[in-house]
């Protein structure tokens, strides 16, 4: 009862003509969906767990019910107008997204993909889509993590878009999914520690080609707003006191200090390891294109949601509870900002 509940509440919203996403603005959303797979078994990577045989019993039900939730999720997000560039993490290959884009009602937005395979052991990469009316990009590039100390050690690559947004101005944009805490937060660090330096470097050359630079870096850090490899190496500031066009700001890091709400929750608590960060620039509302602290979300609608009966409250009504299958989206809500236009 309550699927079809939310099934009809996404019809009621799509057709409403509601949302916040208008001649003048439009969303960017990142979603960490949860082990996106196709039923395919992909001799190059570690994929085995995710096949009809292998240890979760993947089979094309739980992957078309797992893009069809996916798809309901956008549309929640978006309203009768989804999001003109959505970045994702944990999808498998091309295909995933594409069967995503073409095999949903998603179909009729006509999203267009940039995606290069990362050489992660599990197969598991970052993409991006968008909507050519809203989003037209000009070059990307896949930006490797070669680990120095130990360089048969493989991550996902940080992909970088660099394009004109709705006519206006350039924006370059990043979709991250950083090395997990597999192991410990500490034992683990040093691996976020290189990838937040790789990635600022990154950053500081765009910088240094045009200061004014519009720039977005989303993704799943594994890392929270006040850690090390985003507050220090990254230097993704949470002060807004005072702008700097070339420097980065932690949008989500306000979200959290000020309405106390995360993306993921972990032993209970309730964290965001999925962010949005800007440059400076996007916060001057002189700026043909602009963002600010108001216009950034964290998705937690009640269907994406369970009771946690380990803790209190509220967790993420996840796909794979462990090895047993539990139906639900992502273990991750999904974040959004809104970026606006000057006429």
């Amino acid at each position: 009862m309550k699927k079809n509940l939310v099934i009809i509440i996404l019809v009621l919203i799509f057709n409403s003509g509601y949302s916040q996403q208008n001649s003048d603005s439009y969303k960017i959303m990142f979603y960490n969906v949860e082990n996106l797979f196709d039923t395919f078994d992909d001799s190059l990577t570690n994929d085995e767990e995710f096949l009809p045989e292998g240890n979760r019993f993947w089979n094309n039900y739980k992957y078309y019910t797992k893009l069809n939730q996916i798809y309901k999720v956008i549309i929640a997000i978006g309203g009768w107008n989804p999001p003109a560039i959505i970045g994702l993490s944990e999808i498998e290959n091309r295909k995933v997204i594409e069967d995503l884009v073409n095999n949903t009602p998603l179909v009729k937005f006509e999203y267009q993909i940039v995606h290069k395979e990362s050489p992660d052991w599990r197969g598991i990469d970052v993409g991006l889509l968008y909507r050519k009316d809203f989003f037209q990009p000009l070059y990307y590039e896949a930006i490797p993590i070669n680990f120095p100390d130990n360089p048969e050690s493989k991550t996902r690559d940080i992909l970088y878009v660099k394009g004109i947004a709705k006519n206006s101005d350039t924006l370059s944009i990043f979709i991250n999914h950083w090395p997990s805490r597999w192991g410990g937060q500490l034992e683990s660090e040093d691996r976020r520690l290189f990838v937040a330096s790789v990635l600022k470097a990154k950053v500081d050359s765009i910088f240094k080609s045009n200061p004014q630079s519009n720039i977005i870096i989303t993704g799943d850090f594994n890392d929270y707003p006040d850690n090390k490899s985003i507050n220090e190496i990254l230097n993704a500031s949470q002060e807004f006191d005072q702008i700097i066009d070339n420097e980065l700001y932690n949008l989500s890091s306000y979200l959290s200090k000020t309405k106390n709400i995360g993306s993921n929750k972990y032993q209970g608590d309730w964290g965001i390891l999925d962010q949005f960060i800007v440059s400076g620039s996007l916060l001057v509302k002189e700026n043909k294109v602009f963002t600010s602290l108001d216009d950034i979300y964290i998705f937690d609608a009640d269907f994406l949601l369970e009771p946690d009966e380990g803790y209190f409250g509220y967790k993420p009504n996840r796909t794979f509870i462990g090895y047993k299958y539990n139906g639900g989206y992502s273990d991750h809500l999904p974040t959004y900002m809104i970026l606006r236009f000057n006429k």
